[in-house]
């Protein structure tokens, strides 16, 4: 929808009030999803529960008032939810935004190709779903989040070395760093986008971010303006809290222009170049890093139906699979990007979905059960 969207408007109208319109169209699969959900019967196991007046009155309250009911709902959220959702994340929304905002690859291409990987790897949704059934669900959920613990930080690298070499060339031969008062720079965490960072030093590692330059940093004297080096080339940043809006503007511009004039120079690109892309691998990359979201989220419905009994069980799973997916996968391009500007390495990002995968891989090997073998109809 996106893709035909844009086409079809046109690049200009699309992002003036174009993007818009595929939300809209939404409203037709809302449509759709209610009408499905309004055909479903409940579960033989809730209709006999009801039909024996067993069911509870107090879900809320039973779910997580209760320890031994909420101790099961925070291990579903940290032990498999989280993982699965960050896991997800990444593969998928992620990955595009990588490739198009770190990795200059145009939107066209860009939406293309994860369309393509998504095409790959949706069979194993059904593949792992069905294995989960005969090996485990713990074990497929917890080797994908093993798996891009493992190899996040190279499968972006070669991504990078896929769809823009000149860019990884670049990053490697020239070096960009910022020499700024420590005090001046914040972590530009900014999940609504309403944030302003005014700060010399948070204005150069926007701009440095932005056009997906890896840089080191330097401590300068306390009240000194950052300055952006690049190679022999020194390009001192501004502040613009208090400034008019209109010299603010000007600023902006004229830094910008230095900055992207000076990268260029130095062989930064301002887009990939279609022509040095090596499309099947990017295609293979993404597709392996959409199976590690089938790994995750195949088994996922199953083990959560699993690990609460049928009187409280959709209340119970509800709040770490919307928690899990909602926040921790929510947050992930807004935490990655605020990690990036924050360290000056356009993969540290990276280290958000590994951390949380890696606690998820932790505590659910640990302390979370098989499930397959649970009987979902017998008596609470």
């Amino acid at each position: 929808m996106i893709l035909g969207t844009r086409t079809f408007m046109g690049e200009e109208a699309f992002v003036d009030w174009g993007w818009r319109i595929p939300f809209l169209l939404s409203i037709l699969l809302l449509g759709i999803s209610v009408w499905i959900r309004l055909s479903l019967s409940e579960s033989p196991a809730f209709q006999k529960m009801k039909a024996e007046g067993k069911t509870s009155k107090a879900p809320l309250s039973e779910s997580f008032g209760q320890w031994k009911n909420l101790k099961i709902v925070i291990l579903a959220l940290i032990g498999l939810t989280a993982g699965q959702a960050v896991v997800w994340y990444t593969g998928q929304f992620y990955a595009l935004f990588f490739l198009t905002q770190q990795l200059k690859v145009d939107a066209v291409t860009a939406n293309l190709m994860i369309a393509a990987a998504l095409l790959i790897g949706t069979p194993f949704f059904v593949i792992f779903g069905t294995l989960s059934d005969k090996i485990g669900r713990k074990p497929i959920i917890m080797l994908g989040c093993l798996l891009a613990v493992l190899t996040y930080f190279p499968v972006f690298k070669a991504l990078t070395e896929a769809a823009n070499p000149d860019l990884a060339a670049a990053q490697a031969k020239n070096k960009v760093v910022i020499v700024a008062d420590p005090k001046e720079c914040s972590f530009q965490f900014n999940p609504t986008g309403t944030a302003k960072f005014t700060s010399s030093c948070d204005i150069a590692k926007q701009v440095l971010a932005g056009g997906s330059v890896s840089y080191d940093a330097e401590d300068a004297p306390a009240g000194t303006p950052a300055v952006i080096k690049i190679g022999d080339v020194s390009i001192p940043s501004y502040a613009s809290k208090g400034l008019p809006a209109d010299e603010a503007k000007k600023k902006d511009a004229e830094f910008k222009k230095a900055v992207n004039d000076t990268l260029k120079a130095d062989g930064y690109p301002t887009k990939a170049d279609p022509a040095k892309m090596n499309k099947p691998l990017m295609v293979a990359i993404l597709a392996y890093l959409v199976l590690l979201v089938t790994m995750v989220y195949g088994p996922i419905a199953a083990i959560l139906v699993e690990m609460f009994p049928t009187r409280i069980r959709y209340t119970s799973m509800s709040l770490p699979y919307h928690i899990g997916n909602g926040w921790f996968g929510g947050l992930l391009p807004t935490m990655s990007f605020a990690i990036v500007a924050q360290t000056g390495n356009m993969y540290s990002g990276l280290w958000y979905p590994i951390i949380i995968a890696g606690m998820t891989l932790v505590v659910g090997t640990l302390f979370v059960r098989e499930t397959k073998d649970v009987d979902i109809y017998a008596d609470d």
